[in-house]
């Protein structure tokens, strides 16, 4: 594979008073083995991502500004940064501000605009702050909505992955009691849908696929709710009629520890914690977000800001390593998943 041929990866810097200016430095300046998988530019601030640097103990002037991707020259020693508008007024690291969430906002959009035309592969995010980019006027649950959003898509699924398990969440960023309405027969069909395509597109066509129960036991034969007896249930079933490789709903407490264990190769959780809870204990950095339903690769870390060690250079990049390496894998095969994801 020559240079030309790496996938060239947009990476979002995220809330300029979190981590990500530093972890974003790190990626770049300290990783000469990422060069080798993709071309990483930076989308965001050139002298947020210098103020990154310093932050990380690194020399700021390795960070230089380039007018467009394909201009990027992958040079290990450099991170090459895209400017998006004028440059930030400095925000205190740690601390909430809608300049750092506007700007959050504007990189992604950026990034995706970028996608769109094909000047870049991939998107990678390192993390935003919900409520500084509410506080910005941008009034989106996280980067999972806006991204759907910039791609005019509807079926999509945050998905929290290692490289040999995928947790398909069928809601995320709202409260337990909208959660509980937002599983409809048509989004669990959808989600259902979205997990085998996404197996398949990993060489798993016969990918073992759990899905959870919704209340305690899976409902105790509805004991604790008819949730899982009267949409779960069914949508399974007509999974299995159209061939997939599907059971439940399962226990959650049953079902995940079986799947760390390696009996499942996707869970499909019901709302954000029953997910993301175990997820994290058990993965911390070595699990990525994958944004499953768009046109374009799109991975992100599994871990937010981080306000309390923002600015104090111990921030950890391994999540973000991880993250490109997992989208200059996933590129190059990307649109096949989406061709058989787009309905």
């Amino acid at each position: 594979m020559t240079e030309k041929d790496l996938p060239l990866l947009g990476v979002t810097v995220g809330d300029a008073a979190g981590i990500g200016p530093e972890i974003t430095a790190r990626t770049l300046l300290e990783n000469p083995e990422l060069r080798t998988k993709c071309r990483p530019v930076v989308i965001g601030d050139v002298e947020l991502i210098r103020r990154g640097a310093l932050a990380a103990g690194l020399d700021p002037q390795t960070v230089i500004e380039i007018a467009a991707p394909a201009d990027a020259v992958n040079d290990p020693a450099i991170a090459e940064v895209i400017q998006v508008g004028a440059p930030m007024p400095e925000v205190p690291f740690g601390e909430l501000s809608a300049v750092a969430g506007d700007g959050s906002y504007r990189f992604v959009v950026e990034a995706c605009r970028l996608a769109r035309e094909g000047r870049i592969d991939g998107i990678v995010t390192a993390p935003l702050n919900k409520e500084a980019m509410h506080a910005g006027g941008h009034l989106y649950p996280g980067h999972t909505e806006l991204l759907a959003e910039q791609f005019d898509v509807d079926d999509y699924s945050l998905v929290l992955a290692t490289a040999d398990l995928a947790f398909f969440h069928l809601t995320t960023h709202v409260s337990l009691r909208q959660a509980i309405e937002d599983i409809t027969p048509e989004r669990t069909d959808t989600v259902l849908r979205l997990a085998g395509a996404f197996s398949r597109a990993m060489g798993k066509p016969d990918a073992h696929i759990g899905v959870c129960g919704l209340n305690p036991h899976a409902g105790e034969n509805r004991l604790f709710g008819d949730e899982d007896a009267d949409v779960l249930a069914p949508a399974v079933l007509r999974a299995q009629e159209a061939g997939a490789n599907v059971q439940g709903p399962l226990p959650a407490d049953a079902l995940i520890p079986q799947a760390v264990r390696g009996k499942w190769d996707v869970v499909v959780v019901c709302y954000h914690d029953q997910g993301h809870a175990p997820f994290k204990a058990v993965y911390g950095n070595d699990g990525v977000n994958i944004t499953v339903g768009l046109p374009v690769v799109r991975v992100s870390v599994d871990h937010g800001t981080a306000f309390d060690i923002a600015g104090r250079g111990i921030a950890d990049a391994s999540s973000l390593v991880l993250a490109c390496e997992r989208a200059a894998e996933l590129s190059p095969g990307w649109h096949e998943l989406w061709d058989t994801t787009a309905v």
